[in-house]
């Protein structure tokens, strides 16, 4: 990594409860003087302020820099878009842990190798997770995501004179709940008072 450029590290985690120090160490290791910081999955770029500002203000022979380019993006068009991006402004990109330099013919080509296995990658853990599921609903042991609340069902009961405080234990849902969907139900009311 040429040390010579102005660095600006991004270090990311997927949660909260995940901890970014080890990036942020390495990130500054490297020559990092100015390290951002997100807890956002990694899935999307949507709400990805910090790299946003990054790539938004990031000039003309800098380098954005990560510790490796899963904490960027999990699929080749995200990590693709990053990088024209970067391109578009001059910069560039680099990872600590990987020989990903996108300033040298050769750190461009291992970039777009690393893009094309870490989505491999996580088209394989999909399959994984879709044949469990499957066995397991073979097996008879899946449950699968709690329904969805229904607010019909709420309004009806509400409707029929059960007070939120029942409706909220027997459906087994927060009152807030259940207040919310009678506030829907008065301002419904309201407006069928109001038509002529």
């Amino acid at each position: 990594m040429n040390k010579s450029r102005y660095m600006i590290g991004y270090a990311r985690t997927s949660t909260i409860d995940q901890n970014l120090d080890a990036q942020m160490f390495a990130l500054k290791a490297a020559g990092c003087s100015v390290v951002r910081t997100e807890q956002k999955s990694g899935t999307s770029l949507d709400g990805r302020d910090e790299l946003k500002t990054i790539l938004d203000f990031i000039q003309a022979g800098e380098t954005l820099v990560v510790t490796r380019i899963d904490r960027l993006a999990r699929s080749l068009s995200d990590l693709q878009a990053i990088v024209t991006r970067l391109k578009e402004k001059g910069a560039h990109l680099a990872a600590t842990e990987q020989p990903v330099d996108t300033s040298t013919a050769t750190g461009k080509a291992f970039f777009d190798m690393l893009g094309v296995f870490a989505e491999f990658e996580t088209n394989l853990r999909r399959e994984r997770q879709a044949e469990g599921i499957a066995a397991a609903k073979d097996r008879g042991v899946y449950r699968g995501r709690k329904p969805k609340i229904d607010m019909d069902e709420i309004r009806e009961k509400l409707k029929a004179g059960q007070s939120p405080t029942r409706i909220a234990r027997d459906m087994k849902i927060s009152r807030g709940t259940v207040y919310k969907a009678k506030v829907a139900l008065d301002n419904m009311k309201a407006r069928e008072a109001d038509q002529p």
